[in-house]
């Protein structure tokens, strides 16, 4: 994972994780369900990567572990939930801005169609 400090890019894990975070906070299997889902089904994140990845994320403040607690008769009560922090939030919008400009770039330089419609 890029430093968030350098403003390197993002592992193609960690953005998916933040953005499946962006919304709620999830339990990793929530994340994984998530990701499959954002992805259209082109990411599928094993237990490995995310739970690799979601160290390395509460290590560098983009992610903390929630106090949510849920109802035991809808959920397992051993499940831990992780929520996006304020850091993670301005990571995500700036890889996502990062991606807008190399995106423009494209466009540009191959003249393809403005996908906006603008």
């Amino acid at each position: 994972m890029a430093s968030s400090r350098t403003g390197g890019p993002l592992t193609p894990a960690v953005l998916h994780i933040l953005l499946a975070l962006s919304t709620q906070e999830r339990h990793g299997y929530g994340i994984m369900k998530q990701v499959e889902s954002d992805s259209r089904g082109k990411v599928r994140m094993g237990p490995g990567t995310l739970y690799g990845s979601i160290r390395r994320m509460s290590e560098a403040g983009l992610i903390r572990e929630s106090d949510k607690k849920v109802d035991p008769n809808l959920d397992d009560e051993r499940r831990v939930y992780y929520g996006i922090t304020a850091l993670g939030q301005q990571t995500l919008a700036a890889e996502l801005q990062r991606y807008r400009q190399v995106v423009a770039v494209a466009h540009e330089r191959f003249l393809l169609p403005d996908p906006t419609g603008i």
